[in-house]
């Protein structure tokens, strides 16, 4: 039901981004044969739907090709939209200047032309970024009396293995991990986007990766079967966190690495977070990273030391401007903040992406933080 619920309002939404871009921005166009371009809206409509209908019902042939096509019109579709919005902005504005009729259809014109100009760029670089492979942030973290002088954490996050990121990409993904030295390696949920028993080919690679390598769930995991994913990257090495802390390092150099749940979990009344379990008998005198997938779980922190947050689940985006509306649930998009004074949270662009294999201002990453004392 939850499903369906989704399917309708994904597709309603479609069709008023559709039908604005015909009437606001294609339909106005000056081209003498304008009423052809009434294509481009139906055929990314009847895409939309498809995408949906697999998504819901999962009857249409499973296909790295077809779901990479299919899953295309959705980006596609929300980028014309944008385009859209602008031309319609400029052009009610400009109609407010007065300019010679003469003049303004030559402007029109031109305007015309720049703007569809840039509606291909804009695509165009989206889909150069989206199958582009991660690139590498490095990014320095003091933390008040840690107990190692640059401590080497990647963090892996939001990979979406499954329909097209498969273990070609997983391969590279922890040759590339390796070659970076880690001290240990986290991954911060949103590993997998089918069920566990479809992509276990795929992430068998990970059981080589050289560092001690910790796990979260996401919200992803609870759509395809959390409990079974933790249960197979147990068989791979990789240790899980579920509302558990680990004490990492030896004598008077350790510090606590605490993994919560995703808020998911609260609403499907299962495996929900739980900071008070998680940081029991944990020494609080020691400095504590958190992993947790949202980057609004650290407003559930104020009881608990946290001195770093690493979370994900932003995407940063993905695709410019989507992140103003991804900010209207998360407090953080991308990059390293400091929540208050002592208290700082990383949040990860993602290694891989999520439906359309589009970015644009927003590339995928392996982050690799380094930790310092201060």
């Amino acid at each position: 039901m939850r499903f369906l619920i989704f399917g309708t309002v994904f597709l309603v939404v479609m069709a008023l981004l559709n039908v604005y871009t015909w009437r606001r921005f294609l339909r106005l166009v000056s081209y003498d044969k304008k009423g052809y371009l009434i294509a481009i809206p139906i055929i990314l409509m009847l895409g939309d739907i498809f995408f949906i209908v697999d998504i819901v019902t999962n009857i249409i042939p499973d296909s790295p090709a077809l779901y990479f096509i299919s899953s295309s019109f959705i980006g596609v579709t929300f980028m014309l939209f944008v385009v859209a919005v602008i031309y319609d902005l400029t052009v009610t504005v400009s109609r407010r200047v007065p300019v010679d009729h003469s003049k303004r259809r030559t402007l029109k014109l031109i305007f015309d032309i720049t703007m569809l100009v840039a509606a291909f760029a804009y695509l165009l670089r989206g889909f150069s970024q989206g199958v582009k492979f991660p690139e590498i942030n490095r990014v320095q973290v003091k933390i008040k009396d840690f107990p190692y002088d640059n401590y080497n954490v990647v963090q892996l996050t939001d990979v979406h293995v499954g329909r097209t990121i498969k273990r070609d990409f997983i391969e590279q993904l922890v040759d590339k991990t390796n070659s970076l030295k880690p001290d240990i390696v986290v991954i911060t949920g949103d590993l997998v986007d089918l069920a566990i028993r479809k992509i276990e080919y795929d992430l068998y690679p990970l059981k080589d990766i050289k560092a001690p390598t910790y796990f979260i769930v996401g919200n992803h995991e609870y759509f395809h079967g959390a409990g079974e994913t933790v249960q197979y990257m147990k068989s791979l090495g990789v240790i899980p966190l579920l509302n558990e802390h680990v004490v990492i390092g030896e004598g008077d150099k350790q510090f606590n690495l605490v993994g919560l749940t995703d808020i998911s979990g609260s609403r499907l009344d299962f495996m929900p977070p739980d900071p008070e379990t998680a940081y029991n008998k944990l020494d609080q005198n020691k400095s504590c990273i958190v992993l947790a997938h949202q980057p609004r779980q650290i407003s559930e922190m104020d009881d608990y030391r946290c001195d770093l947050m690493l979370s994900g689940h932003t995407h940063g985006g993905q695709i410019f401007p989507f992140g103003l509306l991804v900010m209207t649930a998360q407090p953080y998009l991308a990059g390293l903040y400091e929540h208050m004074p002592g208290r700082q949270i990383f949040v990860s662009r993602g290694t891989g992406y999520w439906g359309p294999p589009l970015r644009f201002l927003a590339p995928s990453e392996i982050s690799q933080i380094i930790i310092k004392p201060v």
